[in-house]
């Protein structure tokens, strides 16, 4: 899971969402709490609702995405 900071507005919408996968660092950008950890509910949650998409979530091992969707 990878959070672009390019594009994290920082709303902490992710936080709230699932604080067990997601923190604020000190510059109010999102980041992942783990570098590898499986996908919640609430994980998968919070990147659907991420309002400008900087949430990347792809499945450990192959790589395959699982949010956002491969085309």
């Amino acid at each position: 899971m990878t959070v672009d900071t390019g594009l994290c507005i920082g709303s902490g919408g992710c936080v709230l969402r699932a604080p067990e996968g997601f923190e604020l660092d000190a510059a109010r950008q999102s980041c992942p709490r783990h570098e590898a950890m499986g996908v919640s509910d609430a994980v998968l949650d919070a990147a659907e609702n991420c309002p400008v998409e900087a949430i990347t979530i792809v499945e450990e091992g192959s790589g395959a995405a699982v949010f956002p969707p491969a085309d």
